[in-house]
């Protein structure tokens, strides 16, 4: 049966021990309706991104596609 030659130390420890963490889960607040979502995301509650809506009614909303405005110079 396997037994410790040593004590372990409170260093060694607490150094083995430091990967045993929770991950930072990157929630910040949606800048329409306050509430918590991940970062990147869309908003599950209001439907915006990047102060955008994005989704209403649970439909996809559709931009208007930029027209041409430069025109080749003669």
């Amino acid at each position: 049966m396997a037994v410790p030659k040593r004590r372990i130390s409170k260093t060694r420890k607490r150094l083995r021990r430091t990967h045993f963490k929770l991950a930072v889960s990157g929630l910040v607040t949606c800048s329409q309706c306050g509430a918590m979502i991940r970062s990147h995301h869309v908003c599950p509650q209001c439907g915006y991104y990047g102060g955008k809506p994005v989704f209403l009614d649970g439909k996809l909303v559709k931009e208007e596609p930029k027209k041409a405005a430069r025109k080749k110079k003669k």
